[in-house]
């Protein structure tokens, strides 16, 4: 067993070594993370981010775009065999049919490689012809993401930190009262350890939808084919002064480790540590609009993600010698088309005062982190209208529920972002003098020049940042 670990780690070192000479002298590969919590927008990201490579006529803010030294983009089969491809057809075609309608969220890890055939700038312009530059886009849910944080905790300590977090938090009453009906120091029971994984699984998704972002394990929400299996049947319990072999705390004890060895470090191995720029999706006006908790929430999962990073430069040698590490992080507000363009700048505000800890933490070992406010895919259009003899600057679209065209003001951000922070960190439960309302609509239906990929609100900028520098 010993040796078959060494050989198997010497094999991938060999391999990474191999694959940075080939990418570093031949053709460059940029291995792009995206990922989100839930209803961030990551799948429609994915979309518009690929179409408007291969259709680049509002990609003004991607300088090789607007140069006009990007030839040609197109798809290539993917380098890993192993893994779904993102299924970017069916994806664009729901957005852009006759009756557009979302795509199905991220439920696993995909994977989407774009080259794009690109002509070189400077004195190197007149020397040589275009070069491949291949962009392998990884998806993969954030919640997956957030049990990276699990991998330096022990059962003790991540149940006494669920078990606190299910005080204050809404659906938590059935699990808390059936914790209080189970003896932690008596055998397994296969049926009670199901019925505490059950119920601790159904107070997540009613967290989720209540706004939080931090609901791990991760695969509780996404099992897939490991549904119903032992590495995904356990649940937090108070810790017994002295816990017996084969009790149900010990069971649960040996699955939480389980569930680290065999699901969370395997995810990390194969597909996050060989990521280099990186992509978090944010949707901050849920947040806000679920209120001041749901928002301390998502500030301490912002700077609990970044720990899962590896931030810094990826110099030649370091990632022959040390494996590649994290360059850019980009954290993105998703779903600024909600708002009137004069709120953009404060909604940018308030994700990069949201992410202070974060990025901060990546600015110190050297990676470059950015936020910003974007839409992946516009679904509205802006107007201001009067309303009780004042003005109000609105956006129209088509309602996702009725599919009737309404406008909507969401109620002003403020200007200072501690505003929406302060409340969260004081544990206040409700916004004292502001409501903020969100509506969920459709995407709008597209009518596409040649050229043109979908209508976005900055998602050229976005990929500036990620990628341009290596264009």
């Amino acid at each position: 067993m010993v040796i078959s670990t060494i050989a198997d780690g010497l094999t991938r070192s060999v391999e990474s070594v191999t694959d940075s000479v080939s990418e570093a002298f031949f053709e460059p590969v940029i291995r792009l993370g995206v990922t989100g919590l839930a209803r961030a927008g990551k799948t429609v990201f994915i979309t518009s981010l690929v179409a408007n490579l291969m259709d680049r006529g509002r990609m003004p803010g991607l300088r090789a775009a607007a140069d006009g030294r990007i030839v040609a983009a197109f798809l290539q089969p993917q380098p890993n065999d192993t893994v779904p491809r993102f299924d970017f057809e069916a994806h664009l075609a729901a957005l852009t049919s006759p009756e557009p309608h979302w795509p199905d969220s991220t439920r696993a890890v995909s994977e989407l490689r774009l080259s794009l055939r690109v002509q070189p700038n400077g004195l190197l312009s007149g020397m040589s012809g275009p070069r491949t530059v291949h962009l392998d886009i990884v998806d993969y849910p954030g919640e997956w993401l957030l049990d990276l944080g699990l991998l330096d905790k022990s059962y003790a300590e991540w149940s006494a930190l669920a078990l606190e977090r299910l005080k204050i938090r809404p659906g938590s009453d059935p699990y808390l009262a059936l914790i209080g009906q189970v003896d932690a120091t008596g055998p397994l029971e296969e049926p009670a350890a199901q019925a505490l994984a059950a119920t601790f699984t159904a107070h997540l998704h009613a967290a989720r939808d209540a706004g939080y972002s931090d609901c791990s394990p991760g695969r509780f929400l996404l099992p897939g084919d490991l549904a119903g299996s032992p590495a995904l049947t356990f649940a937090p319990l108070p810790k017994p002064e002295s816990p017996p072999r084969k009790s149900l705390w010990r069971e649960m004890e040996r699955r939480f480790e389980a569930y680290k060895s065999q699901i969370v470090k395997p995810f990390f191995r194969d597909h996050f540590a060989r990521i280099d720029r990186q992509v978090v999706l944010v949707d901050a006006l849920g947040a806000i609009h679920q209120g001041p908790r749901a928002v301390e929430d998502m500030r301490q999962t912002m700077a609990d993600i970044l720990t899962a990073f590896r931030p810094g430069r990826n110099d030649f040698l370091s990632r022959l010698l040390r494996g590649k590490r994290v360059e850019k992080i980009l954290f993105a507000a998703t779903k600024a088309d909600h708002l009137h363009h004069t709120q953009h700048d404060k909604l940018a505000a308030i994700m990069s005062a949201m992410t202070r800890d974060a990025r901060d933490r990546a600015d110190f070992n050297g990676a470059e982190t950015q936020a910003m406010a974007l839409a992946s895919l516009r679904a509205t259009v802006e107007e201001t209208i009067d309303h009780k003899g004042a003005s109000l600057d609105c956006v129209r679209g088509r309602l996702l529920d009725s599919g009737k065209q309404a406008a909507f003001y969401p109620g002003a951000l403020p200007a200072d972002p501690a505003q929406l922070l302060a409340p969260g960190r004081e544990g206040a439960e409700r916004w004292l003098d502001a409501e903020y309302e969100v509506m969920n609509f459709a995407p709008a239906n597209l009518s596409l020049r040649p050229g043109e990929g979908p209508p976005h609100i900055r998602l050229d900028r976005a990929t500036q940042f990620l990628i341009g520098d290596r264009l």
